[in-house]
């Protein structure tokens, strides 16, 4: 995900040959994020939108959260349930601002090089833990 159009032409084609590839992995998602940041992300599928209505496509009240969801790099995937930060930052740094919304965030002081099984495992059982409830409050 991101804008690849500003990459390599080789580099490009690589990133497009991989996604037809992983098309056919089935189970869990992993998202690799190349050029992207998420106020770019939302800025490009609000100029989207705003080319659609300016061509009649639309009406500005017909758009909802999961229309404007399919305007973004991650179209047509789920919002992610669980975001792991490593190397001791705790902030998101403009990564999937829309999408996290109601993620579980998970931060840790480990780098990402060392971050192992066991450590995905520990991050694992901390969600496990977590009561989701997406925006309610407890007793609703």
């Amino acid at each position: 995900m991101g804008d690849l159009s500003r990459l390599p032409d080789d580099i490009r084609a690589l990133m497009e040959d991989i996604g037809k590839i992983s098309e056919k992995c089935t189970g869990i998602i992993v998202n690799v994020c190349v050029n992207y940041g998420g106020r770019d992300d939302i800025l490009a599928a609000a100029k989207k939108l705003a080319e659609i209505y300016k061509n009649g496509g639309t009406e500005l009240d017909n758009v909802g959260e999961d229309a404007f969801s399919e305007l973004l790099y991650t179209k047509g995937l789920p919002d992610p349930d669980l975001l792991i930060r490593t190397g001791a930052e705790k902030r998101i740094s403009n990564f999937l601002l829309w999408q996290t919304a109601y993620s579980e965030l998970y931060f840790t002081d480990i780098l990402w090089p060392d971050f192992s099984r066991r450590r995905l495992d520990e991050a694992c059982l901390y969600y496990s833990q977590r009561n989701r409830r997406y925006g309610a409050v407890d007793g609703e």
